[in-house]
């Protein structure tokens, strides 16, 4: 397929990159440095074996449930990897593993569906469906594996072939799946690429990829939705959240406490659809703030791979200094910590988990979205202008309403300006339903048949109901 050569822009192919622990902040292994010159090789056996993969949905069906198989049987390997190199306790990097094999089970019973359309002509039209040929898959750092399912599995389902090209700093759990995945899958179907930059750009860019799905920044969104401008490919991009939590004031703050801190705290704040930020009702707001105060300050934080700890450090040094920057302006305009608010001291890239009260409403750590173990808790005096302060963003990825009275609280939720409300609970999805945010939290649709639908290209067929004459 010579007319999807890139030509030139990256280094000959070879060398390394390392890879550190963000336990410890040290070099723990390292992975190829791909380069221009693979990347090509990757995009023309995708497409090569785009080719048969297309046209058999009984075998495509049959390989991903032999993937599922795989990457459950491969979890004692996978799990520590994950741990090593992103941070997030072990228990969570099983749960992930455990997401990425029940996702391609369930897309392996998924199918596009013909139908028949009918509009009063003499015409019989058929409504069919194509796949589009190889993805490309950008993958962030907070998730790699399950993000990077939730972008093959669907993708793999409707008949295309894919290239994932994962975060430099979690690399090698993701190349591993891709060895676990290479007995299931035929050979071009599924390409893990590692690399440094530019090697993300040149991907999302290059002439034979026929849709980019990427997760991450919405300032990396728009550069990557213009490199594949260049070719009309299709987008799919989730750009991260600022997910807002309203309290009422029938809540019930012992009940919720604990699930509301694991909602703004898991994977240690790093997660798009984590709350980020709490809006109380002013008489509320001192006992809520000491509520989640006490939990920072009594979980266990460590090594992800120690079993006793339930929060690991942030993944990278540049996600540790945004974190830092964001809570030290807050705090030298007036915030206070109730809990936290500085780094440990120890070696990693170790956060203490943070409460910050009286937080001006336009800190950056309120209107920006700081992933990582850092919440700022703000009162309000009346409903209506918590659910303004919590629309007032330019971000609508998710938000929840936390009370007594369901029907109430499913009310409020109906007002908010996101892709997914939920209602005393937050960041929980079903795999059957859609994943989408309104206004720069993303463009395109995930999950459930959107997924599917989203990697497929609609063919009609006409025929006469009856025969010429």
């Amino acid at each position: 397929m010579d007319t999807h050569r890139h030509g030139p822009g990256l280094p000959p192919p070879g060398g390394c990159f390392a890879v550190l622990d963000p336990a410890t902040g040290e070099v723990f292994d390292e992975a190829p440095d791909q380069r221009a010159e693979d990347l090509d090789a990757a995009v023309d056996r995708a497409y090569d074996a785009w080719r048969s993969w297309r046209a058999d949905p009984a075998a495509r069906a049959a390989a991903l449930l032999a993937s599922a198989d795989a990457v459950e049987a491969a979890g004692a390997r996978l799990a520590p990897l994950l741990t090593r190199e992103q941070g997030k306790p072990l228990a969570e990097s099983s749960a992930e593993i455990a997401r990425t094999a029940a996702r391609l089970r369930f897309f392996a019973a998924s199918a596009p569906e013909p139908r028949t359309i009918t509009d009063g002509r003499p015409v019989r039209s058929t409504l069919r469906w194509r796949s589009l040929g190889p993805v490309a898959a950008v993958v962030p750092w907070n998730f790699p594996l399950q993000l990077a399912s939730a972008k093959f599995a669907p993708a793999l389902a409707a008949g295309n072939t894919v290239v994932v090209k994962p975060s430099p700093f979690t690399p090698l759990a993701t190349r591993l799946l891709g060895s676990v995945l290479s007995a299931a899958l035929p050979e071009g179907v599924l390409t893990i690429l590692t690399g440094r930059d530019p090697l993300g750009a040149l991907l999302v860019s290059h002439p034979g990829i026929r849709h980019v799905t990427f997760t991450g920044s919405v300032a990396t969104g728009r550069t990557v939705a213009a490199g594949a401008a260049g070719g009309l490919a299709r987008v799919t991009l989730e750009l991260g959240g600022n997910d807002a939590a309203i309290l009422l004031d029938d809540v019930d703050v012992e009940r919720i406490a604990d699930r509301l801190f694991w909602a703004a705290f898991r994977n240690c704040g790093q997660v798009c659809m984590a709350v980020k930020r709490v809006y109380v009702p002013e008489r509320l707001h001192a006992r809520v703030v000491e509520a989640l105060a006490e939990r920072a300050k009594t979980v266990v934080v460590g090594a992800g791979l120690d079993p006793d700890t339930e929060l690991g450090p942030v993944a990278n040094a540049a996600q540790l200094a945004r974190v830092e920057r964001y809570t030290d302006r807050a705090l030298a305009d007036g915030a206070r910590a109730v809990a936290g608010g500085h780094r440990l001291d120890r070696p990693g890239y170790f956060y203490a988990p943070t409460v910050l009260a009286d937080v001006a409403p336009d800190s950056p750590v309120v209107t920006e979205e700081q992933f990582g173990p850092v919440l700022p808790v703000l009162p309000y005096g009346s409903l209506d202008d918590a659910v303004e302060a919590a629309n007032a963003t330019r971000f609508g990825l998710g938000g929840s309403v936390w009370g007594t009275d369901l029907d109430r609280a499913e009310e409020v939720a109906g007002r908010l300006e996101c892709g997914t409300a939920w209602i005393n609970h937050h960041a929980e999805l079903s795999l059957a339903q859609p994943f989408a945010g309104v206004k720069e939290s993303g463009v395109g649709v995930a999950g459930g048949p959107w997924g599917l639908y989203g990697n497929l290209s609609p063919f009609v067929v006409h025929r006469p109901r009856e025969e010429w004459p």
